[in-house]
């Protein structure tokens, strides 16, 4: 089950549910350096961030495509604040869904 798409200030983008998630799309997904990179970023941010805050070494175009993978695979959430599209990791859902995994694969700060 996917979340309804919404219109006006407060557009959220469709996310998979938690339960269709598998550990393979996630694992797929966290292949690529540069999703790892959001993801660490999301990881130890103590808030969500628009995509513009994190810098990563790619053009803005493939920016948006590795968080379309990202929000696809259901690690992180995305909505909009105003103009900025917001984004947060998934944490609490991943992790009660696979516990520890987040943990493991990312690099300790």
């Amino acid at each position: 089950m996917r979340t309804e798409r919404t219109t006006g200030r407060d557009r959220i983008p469709a996310h998979p549910d938690i339960d269709g998630i598998g550990l393979q799309q996630i694992l797929e997904a966290l292949v690529d350096p540069v999703r790892r990179l959001i993801v660490s970023e999301l990881y130890r941010a103590p808030e969500p961030l628009s995509c513009g805050t994190i810098d990563l070494p790619v053009s803005k175009s493939t920016a948006t495509h590795h968080f379309h993978v990202l929000r696809e695979a259901g690690l992180i959430r995305q909505y909009y604040a105003g103009t900025s599209r917001m984004n947060a990791l998934r944490r609490e859902e991943i992790d009660a869904a696979f516990p520890g995994l987040l943990a493991a694969l990312l690099p300790r700060p």
